[in-house]
């Protein structure tokens, strides 16, 4: 049959003026507010005459918000609200010089839309598709002008998140994508452009980390709160994985996931049956008013109480006295553990491997306890109360009367479980014996004593005064009671304790590390640049540092160290540590501390 002519690439619109959005649910009316305010006329188009009512009600609640915050004047609202109009039929898309179309993530739908877009708009008009699982290569085969077709990939709320993915395919004008990359720079958007895969960056790297978090609640390992408050508190995420499902959409996340496992092959981002049977039984999440949380109603946000909400910690029963603390080590998270517990009231012996290397850490804690000072967080008088609260020792033989030994040696086993043997003959009996491991077995450290049932895990997060996470991690053989004490210590020194089980990783390392060995993988294989990933999850996930930003302040060491610590305990081959990153550890390239790791860095 004779196709239709279509413009050469060179003439295409030189100022995307007119917009239409094809499907007004949550998104597509956030990226039809973002193209109104802009100046653009807009389009707004959905089968439902509700959808459509909602968006343009949802636009004049939202200008109305902005003029209320003397971000607009009455009149500029107006000037907005007038350039938005709306229709229930695809032919009013014919005139607009870009369609944006974010219909629900169902192949066949969306290229319905696009067969009748392609009979309604103009020859030189640019198709947009707002997918973020299916591929775009295939709609824009099956169109008639595949050169003009394009992903542009906006997240949710559209207004506030600043990160737009420009996914090309292999049929894709670079004019059509310069015109798109001009209109999000125009909008007040990053634009990262991005091959067409799954996911893409952003969603790439999301989702198999949410679908570890559901893997993990599925097994029993922790409970959702514990999962979502470790990696808040842990990680500095805006919101824990299982509340973010909640939010993205239960069958959303399983629906990116099914066609990221197609393309990948890979095991970790097959999706966790649990998200398949909620799926099954509606529980999709807030929309629903369920999912992996209880919601007030379907739609809020408010998170309500249910059968799986945990008790306030009345039955965890008596836990042991705790008068007095010793903690082991030398380095900044002994000296940060030592500092938490003085500055909460706790007498504390600092025992170091000299009284020399003691004294030096007690000096450490003054200068961080003048810091606090000199910023006002802390009184001198304070500060000087916490000092003299810690006595330091050259060797264990000063924790004869301690309650509660930290340990916060070299990641080490052998040292730890030599360092334990001397606390068993040295700590009185019935003292809690505690380690700061983040990726050894507990109970290998715990049967280097003839007590393991006082053995628990306590690891704090770095640098301790500051962070507010503990991970408490029981073996099979700690008592009711330790862990009993060490969850009211944690309370008494102001942390947020969660419960885990003693395995590799325990829960933020086991979610982190994962993620930020895919990140890699992305960068070997030559699917993103290090600044457009970092970008990315920074703009797009909300995290407070990039993924490459995070491995070069941990240590590329240690994150190789972490990485194959949990590939030996889950035998899983998508925890394997990239290549890169054990080529740049064996090159010496450790990240901030050796001046050079993913990036390279003034040395001091």
């Amino acid at each position: 049959m004779d196709l239709p002519s279509t413009s050469s690439p060179s003439s295409l619109p030189s100022s995307l003026r007119t917009v239409a959005v094809v499907g007004l649910g949550t998104m597509g009316t956030g990226i039809a507010e973002v193209l109104a305010r802009s100046g653009r006329e807009v389009v707004g188009i959905d089968v439902s005459e509700a959808a459509v009512r909602r968006a343009a009600g949802a636009l004049a609640a939202a200008t109305a918000r902005s003029v209320a915050k003397e971000k607009l004047t009455e009149r500029e609202r107006e000037e907005v609200l007038a350039r938005f109009r709306t229709s229930t039929e695809l032919s009013a898309a014919a005139d607009a010089d870009l369609v944006i179309e974010v219909v629900p993530e169902d192949y066949d739908l969306k290229h319905r839309v696009f067969e009748e877009l392609d009979a309604v708009v103009r020859p030189d008009t640019l198709l947009a598709t707002g997918t973020n699982a299916l591929s775009v290569t295939r709609l824009a085969a099956e169109s008639l002008r595949p050169e003009r077709v394009l992903g542009l990939h906006f997240f949710n709320p559209a207004p506030a998140m600043k990160l737009v993915e420009i996914v090309s395919s292999v049929l894709t004008s670079p004019v059509a994508v310069e015109a798109v990359t001009a209109l999000a720079r125009e909008l007040g958007k990053e634009p990262v452009a991005v091959g067409d895969r799954p996911g893409f960056v952003a969603d790439g790297l999301l989702f198999g980390y949410l679908n570890q978090a559901a893997a993990m609640y599925e097994a029993k390992y922790a409970s959702r709160e514990d999962i979502d408050a470790a990696m808040k508190l842990g990680c500095g995420l805006p919101m824990g994985p299982l509340a973010l499902l909640d939010l993205v959409g239960v069958d959303t996340a399983r629906t990116v996931l099914e066609a990221m496992y197609a393309s990948s092959g890979d095991r970790l981002h097959a999706p966790a049956p649990i998200l398949g049977h909620l799926v099954e039984a509606g529980l999709t999440g807030q929309k629903a008013g369920r999912g992996f949380y209880t919601y007030e109603a379907p739609g809020s946000s408010k998170i309500v109480r249910d059968l799986q909400t945990p008790l306030d910690g009345s039955l965890l029963g008596s836990g042991r006295p705790v008068h007095s603390v010793g903690v082991a080590g030398s380095g900044t998270m002994a000296s940060g553990i030592a500092q938490v517990f003085a500055q909460a009231g706790y007498p504390v012996v600092l025992a170091a491997r000299s009284q020399e290397k003691a004294e030096a850490a007690k000096a450490a804690i003054g200068k961080s306890l003048g810091r606090a000072v000199s910023r006002g967080r802390l009184t001198e008088d304070a500060a000087a109360q916490t000092l003299d609260l810690i006595t330091p020792a050259g060797s264990l033989e000063a924790f004869a009367e301690v309650d509660l030994a930290v340990e916060a040696v070299a990641e080490d086993l052998e040292v730890k479980q030599q360092l334990f043997a001397g606390l068993d003959k040295v700590c009185k009996p019935g003292a809690v014996l505690a380690t700061t491991t983040s990726s050894l077995p507990v109970i290998a450290v715990a049967r280097a004593t003839e007590r393991p049932q006082d053995v628990i895990g306590m690891h704090f997060f770095n640098p301790a005064p500051a962070m507010k996470l503990v991970e408490v991690v029981r073996t099979v053989l700690t008592a009711d009671d330790v862990h009993a004490t060490v969850r009211e210590v944690c309370g008494k020194v102001r942390k947020h304790a969660v419960d885990c089980g003693d395995r590799a990783g325990f829960i933020v390392n086991a979610l982190l590390f994962p993620y930020l060995n895919n990140a890699v993988k992305m960068v070997e294989q030559h699917y993103a640049s290090l600044d457009d990933i970092d970008a990315a999850m920074k703009l797009g996930g909300g995290y407070p540092m990039g993924p490459f930003e995070l491995l070069d302040v941990v240590g590329l060491d240690v994150s190789l160290a972490i990485e194959k610590v949990l590939h030996q305990e889950f035998r899983d081959p998508g925890l394997a540590p990239s290549p890169l990153l054990e080529h740049l550890v064996a090159a010496g390239c450790l990240g901030r501390k050796t001046g050079r790791g993913f990036r390279e860095y003034a040395r001091r």
